[in-house]
């Protein structure tokens, strides 16, 4: 019996190691560092309908706050980013916002994410809530 349990000491040791640590990083450290794709929205809810700033396009998130959107006609927007971290009931709650600004056109956008949600080391989803309407925007890396 003891040769058993021996045999799953490597077979642990190497699992734990292999896998992926970011879900213990903060939200702010798994954010930053490559570039994010807005690949989808998806709308849930009956009520007024909004249409989100941020539909497509190109986010980098800079650790020191700073962010690049460039949509996909190539046009490239500036800012900062800020996630904020708040208690619902016993549900920790991320919120980001992100406000940039077109330098040749003066156009700035900004929006308010209410929560966003990790789904994976290179996905994550961010939700606008408008009345009984839910906007749904996926990210990938």
């Amino acid at each position: 019996m003891k040769k058993i349990y021996l045999a799953f000491i490597p077979i642990t040791l190497l699992l734990i190691t292999a896998c992926s640590k970011d879900f213990l990083k903060s939200y702010d450290k798994r954010i930053t560092g490559g570039t994010w794709e807005l690949y989808d929205v998806n709308t849930f809810g009956i009520g007024s309908r909004y249409d989100p700033v941020f539909n497509s396009g190109r986010f980098t998130f800079e650790s020191n706050g700073q962010v690049t959107y460039t949509t996909n006609l190539g046009e490239v927007y500036e800012g900062t980013w800020d996630i904020r971290y708040s208690w619902q009931d016993d549900d920790k709650v991320q919120t980001l916002y992100i406000s940039v600004l077109n330098f040749q056109t003066r156009e700035m956008l900004s929006e308010y994410f209410d929560d966003i949600q990790f789904t994976g080391t290179d996905r994550f989803k961010a939700f606008i809530y408008n009345g009984s309407r839910t906007y749904t925007v996926k990210f990938k890396r």
